[in-house]
């Protein structure tokens, strides 16, 4: 090759399946080193464990869990939630068929993937931080914060909590059309579903002492999954629908949920929903042991919003409704934030536990007491049943004079 009247000879050498590779004179644990940015580094036994099993083909999701007996770890929620999103019940034969347990010796011994989708005592003890750690921060910087929340239920719950904690934060605006009033996100919240999903699905759980984080700034939304990419996909690639997979058992029990649907779909639905937001910069990096992906304003600088203009704005309309943000606070004791994503979540009709697990609340009592009751005494909401109020298919959507409002909070913050 000649660059520049220079002669220049290219040697690739391509990854060996025989990991880990080592310094013979140190050994194994003292002589493996690791590429982390621009420097090489020892690895420790977590990193040397992890590259022993790529030689063996097997992930850490599928390893099976010696200590602790089956009846020490309770499916409750994730049986529940399974039979929900499926239709079939969570039964000894589909445990084994999904792999979440496993044959050892005569006995039927869990695996990882199988206390990563509980919610007791043992995946705390286990795996603390097998969580997401959500923030909002004032301005473009981590000094302040506006708001935390930490997602740490099982596995199969904690990308859409991400993202009801995300849709909490960011705006929603509208712009007319034609005749039609069309809501748009700041953001591109099917990209960023698809991101924290993928962050759940593929992070990898072997790294003690480190979680997901989502960051919403003023100009950018943030989030940090801990492991590097997969050698085999390429982020520059992103319409090329590629597929690999870090954690074999826990990928296709999202797929069988209907969290992620076909391999290498996933980033194609980034690239293609990105297309639509110019003014949105899509970035991402490997920093050290993790990756990250961010969202950015372009044109934040030139359009920060006035926050006393904000204020004037919701003022007029809930005026513009016949109900004052005065009214909002006193009679219903729920804030700007609050009433905005219940009335947004409500548009089609939603189940308690769904719009429970939006606010982010566990309470039931409590919940409906706060939230859904002042709003169905406002005519703001309506069941879908309402002969029977306490019934188990029973939905809660907008009235005529709550789409009213919704239009009006959207056109003020538009």
């Amino acid at each position: 090759m000649e660059k520049s009247g220079r002669q220049f000879l290219k040697v690739q050498i391509y990854r060996g399946s025989n990991l880990p590779y080592y310094l013979k004179s140190k050994g194994k644990v003292a002589g493996t080193y690791i590429r982390v940015g621009s420097s090489n580094r020892p690895a420790d036994a977590e990193i040397i464990a992890a590259l022993e099993r790529q030689r063996r083909n097997i992930s850490f999701d599928s390893e099976l869990v010696h200590d602790k007996p089956l009846a020490d770890i309770s499916l409750e929620p994730f049986q529940e939630f399974f039979k929900e999103k499926t239709g079939e019940a969570l039964t000894d034969a589909t445990l084994r068929k999904l792999e979440l347990v496993k044959e050892f010796q005569g006995s039927l011994l869990p695996t990882n993937a199988y206390v990563l989708f509980s919610d007791c005592q043992v995946k705390q003890e286990l795996f603390p931080y097998a969580k997401i750690e959500c923030a909002r921060f004032k301005g473009s910087s981590s000094h302040e914060f506006l708001d935390q929340k930490t997602v740490d239920g099982n596995i199969a719950v904690q990308a859409e909590a991400a993202y009801n904690f995300v849709l909490r934060h960011i705006n929603r605006g509208a712009k007319v059309k034609g005749v039609y009033t069309e809501s748009r996100w700041e953001y591109p919240v099917v990209a960023i579903r698809e991101a924290l999903r993928n962050a759940v699905v593929h992070r990898d759980y072997s790294l003690a002492g480190k979680d997901i984080k989502v960051a919403i700034y003023d100009d950018m939304l943030e989030i940090t999954s801990p492991g590097k990419l997969l050698p085999s996909i390429d982020f520059n690639e992103m319409d090329a629908r590629q597929s690999d997979i870090r954690n074999k058992v826990i990928a296709p029990v999202f797929k069988k949920l209907g969290i992620i649907d076909q391999w290498g779909n996933g980033l194609k639905l980034i690239a293609d929903e990105l297309k639509a937001y110019p003014e949105i910069e899509f970035k991402w990096f490997e920093k050290g042991l993790q990756f990250q992906v961010q969202f950015l304003k372009k044109d934040y600088n030139q359009n920060e919003a006035s926050s006393v203009m904000e204020e004037f704005d919701r003022e007029q309309a809930g005026i513009r409704s016949g109900l004052s943000w005065g009214q909002v606070g006193t009679k219903f004791g729920l804030s700007w934030e609050q009433v905005r994503l219940m009335l947004i979540s409500c548009e089609k009709p939603v189940m308690i536990h769904e719009l429970m697990t939006i606010m982010g609340l566990k309470n039931r009592s409590k919940f409906r007491k706060k939230y859904v009751t002042p709003l169905l005494e406002a005519d703001i909401l309506a069941m879908t049943i309402p002969d029977k109020p306490t019934s188990s298919r029973q939905q809660y959507t907008l009235t005529e004079k709550g789409r009213r409002l919704l239009a009006d909070i959207l056109e003020a913050t538009a």
